[in-house]
């Protein structure tokens, strides 16, 4: 009774780079996972190669059919479109696991070693990556469009935004004011003067609210390493909890190695990497202080287990990811509150409070900067029943679904 009777993807024209899988089995249960960038690229590839040989499958198989999803002819040890489409069908899975039994992701995983864990703001506005290309310029005439729009905060009085964090109950926010100066050179080139300018709302957050928060540094994998290490060097003054991604790209072992030894901050990474063995080759190399995966991005909940233990084997912290979709974020919280070094879940304040609620029915329960292990059986989530009439819906079916 549950084996795969149908593959069915849905993606809205409001969030383009958002696409979410649904698993249908024979018993009547319905599975969902998410992958983000490329939508419609993963979604081809779902219908004309994942799904004939997905449907008919048992789906308790999970190990199976992720080694299969995760060892294609091409495409794999990535976070391309294979790995991303695998990525969706293996939260599915797990999420089929759990509705099966009666229990959350997290007891399939081995069971909570905390009942919450502790959350950052990622300061970015309402808007912030839904179109898949990440803003890097605050001009003078962006007005925030609402109290939560914190890329323009930050960018502009820093330490009032740390401030409203604090009084909200967070402990910890990232945020990336030198991403404007990389384009010029190719991340190449980082003059003084545009040195001084990015560490100016570190600056600010120091002077407004001292040490009562900390801060992370992201430079979203657009620097060379001349540039990296005069950055890291910089931002040793004002104590960062790391420095996330500075190297273009994530996979060179050898230069972020050569990078962590001159800096004395933490080094983190990385969300763009795909599989456990490019996060293997990275600890093994000990090239990263913290290690971040993205369930969407890595293979799903079957290969971020994987790295979990990698990092645990290595003693490094682990941070799931989140500044992508909703179901990735509630993917990523099973895995940080079963995970034992992990230590942070990453959430956007902006998106929890607006469009992350008009797209699942549940989300994570955020109390003192800290967010609550989900109770609900498998992800504790299903897409909302007005996202299936929106007008800019499109969705495709493989297989015999019930819903048709």
């Amino acid at each position: 009774m549950s084996k795969i009777t149908a593959l069915r993807t849905l993606r809205i024209q409001e969030h383009p780079n958002l696409i979410w899988v649904e698993l249908e089995t024979e018993d009547g249960l319905i599975g969902l996972g998410e992958s983000f960038r490329g939508a419609a690229a993963v979604e081809a590839l779902l219908h004309a190669q994942i799904a004939p040989s997905l449907i008919g499958q048992c789906s308790t198989q999970i190990e199976a059919i992720s080694y299969q999803l995760m060892t294609p002819y091409l495409g794999f040890n990535s976070s391309g479109t294979e790995v991303r489409a695998a990525s969706a069908v293996d939260i599915a899975l797990w999420d089929l696991a759990g509705q099966r039994l009666g229990v959350p992701i997290h007891t399939l995983l081995g069971g909570k070693v905390r009942d919450r864990i502790p959350v950052y703001n990622t300061c970015a506005g309402y808007s912030f990556n839904t179109s898949g290309n990440v803003r890097r310029n605050i001009g003078a005439d962006d007005r925030p469009s609402g109290p939560y729009d914190d890329q323009i905060a930050f960018m502009r009085d820093a330490g009032a935004l740390a401030q409203s964090l604090l009084e909200e109950g967070y402990g910890a926010m990232k945020i990336w004011p030198f991403d404007v100066f990389a384009p010029s050179s190719n991340g190449q080139l980082l003059t003084l003067e545009q040195l001084k300018k990015g560490l100016e709302p570190f600056r600010k957050i120091r002077q407004a609210v001292g040490d009562k928060i900390e801060v992370m540094c992201e430079l979203h994998s657009l620097f060379g390493t001349h540039a990296a290490t005069r950055i890291c060097q910089a931002l040793e003054e004002f104590n960062v909890y790391w420095v996330e991604d500075p190297l273009n790209k994530m996979d060179n072992a050898q230069a972020l190695a050569d990078l962590r030894r001159r800096t004395r901050v933490p080094i983190c990474g990385s969300e763009t990497l795909g599989s456990a063995k490019q996060f293997n080759d990275l600890l093994s190399a000990d090239a990263i202080d913290i290690v971040m995966l993205d369930l969407a991005w890595c293979g799903g909940v079957s290969e971020g287990r994987k790295i979990a233990s990698l990092a645990q084997l290595h003693g490094k912290p682990l941070a799931p990811h989140d500044c992508t979709g909703p179901v990735t974020l509630m993917a990523g919280l099973h895995l940080g509150v079963h995970a034992p070094t992990a230590i942070f879940q990453e959430v956007v304040r902006a998106t929890l409070a607006t469009w992350y609620r008009d797209l699942v029915t549940e989300l994570p329960v955020i109390e003192h900067g800290a967010a609550l292990a989900p109770t609900l059986p498998g992800l504790g989530t299903k897409l909302t029943p007005k996202l299936r009439h929106r007008e800019d819906l499109i969705e495709r079916v493989s297989g015999k679904s019930r819903l048709a």
